[in-house]
């Protein structure tokens, strides 16, 4: 029985859960690891993108004889040159939209507490049925705008936080250009063996599943948030670039993106003139359809290969355990798992079809 696949995948379940109950009781002792963890997370993830965004232009540039150290410094001479531009061209209107918006806060709230009170005053008129469906909604509604509201000053204010934390960016993303050909030998170094050729085999799927998520994901986040800033200016809703570049952020997160992305830009749209916000949710809609349909398809084609569902599921619970973070993180983190208990699933049967063929 113990060499049952059930068995041994129930036992490490169990040991995992152990493991994870002991981790809580003594987490304290680790506090200082958690605290360094926690400092490097977001440059090193920053980099780990940067990384798979620039290796194309590594590989291109080497694939010419130029050496590794020319080919790192004309990468970061090019991730200048996009930076500079971004700041210069996007910027200053960026930065006077962050401006007014900010001093247009506590009149947006206003109004919209306004707002509420004009709908509530009106209920009595509707049936009693309909009374309680209007209470319930306008609760929801005050949660989504409060929410809706901390999320994208949160993410103005995350991001010029984060230009603090970038200063360990470069230092992470040249050692991940200089040497990223070395790790898998490194961890591979420690079997061998049929072991030791797994183990790289392994790697490089989640190397290539990694780089697939990465550079198609954030491509067609690009794409949408494009199309967002045009469907915007069109229609001059206020605030336009900064409620693209938050829908392009937002549309990192699969599925649940677009739909938090949207409602600050209906909000914004009521304020400003109601019928703007029928623009508004149309606009989303369009660039949605248009983004599953047709660029994502194309761009990452089935590379992840993770059912709609799944997707969902995986999220939900993933926002419940690390919030926003596990949210973002949540589709990468599967698929890379995902990856591991296939290659696992393959060379257990390669161990048995082996087996059957010698007897």
């Amino acid at each position: 029985m113990t060499k049952k696949l059930w068995f041994q995948t129930g036992v490490a379940i169990l040991l995992t859960l152990v493991i994870i109950r002991m981790f809580m009781e003594v987490k304290g002792i680790f506090s200082p690891l958690l605290i360094i963890g926690q400092t490097i997370f977001l440059p090193l993830l920053i980099g780990g993108v940067l990384f798979y965004l620039s290796r194309p232009l590594l590989n291109l540039l080497e694939s010419v004889k130029f050496p590794r150290w020319a080919s790192i410094i004309s990468v970061f001479v090019v991730i200048g040159l996009i930076g500079w531009l971004f700041y210069a061209l996007i910027g200053p209107p960026l930065t006077e939209q962050v401006n007014k918006l900010v001093k247009n806060t506590p009149v947006i709230v206003k109004d919209f507490e306004h707002f509420t009170k004009d709908l509530l005053s009106q209920k009595n008129l509707l049936p009693e049925t309909l009374q309680d469906t209007v209470n319930d909604a306008t609760g929801k509604i005050n949660d989504i705008a409060v929410s809706a509201g901390s999320l994208l000053f949160k993410f103005i204010q995350n991001v010029f936080q984060g230009i603090f934390l970038l200063v360990l960016v470069p230092f992470f993303l040249v050692y991940m250009l200089k040497d990223h050909e070395k790790f898998a030998p490194f961890v591979s170094s420690f079997v061998k063996g049929e072991k030791k050729t797994w183990i790289r085999k392994t790697l490089g799927d989640i190397d290539d599943t990694l780089r697939s998520y990465i550079q198609g994901q954030l491509f067609v986040s690009f794409l949408v948030g494009l199309m967002l800033l045009i469907g915007y200016f069109v229609i001059g809703l206020e605030y336009a670039l900064l409620l693209a570049i938050f829908g392009m952020v937002m549309n990192v997160i699969p599925f649940l993106g677009p739909y938090i992305s949207v409602v600050p830009a209906i909000i914004i749209a009521l304020f400003q003139e109601p019928k703007l916000a029928i623009y508004v949710a149309i606009i989303m809609l369009v660039a949605q359809q248009i983004e599953s349909n047709f660029i994502t398809p194309n761009v990452m084609g089935k590379s992840l290969d993770i059912h709609p569902l799944t997707v969902i599921t995986v999220i939900l619970a993933a926002g419940n355990i690390a919030g926003l973070w596990g949210i973002i993180l949540a589709i990468p983190t599967y698929a890379v798992i995902k990856v591991i208990l296939k290659n696992i699933y393959a060379h257990r049967e390669g161990i048995k079809s082996a087996a059957t063929k010698s007897v």
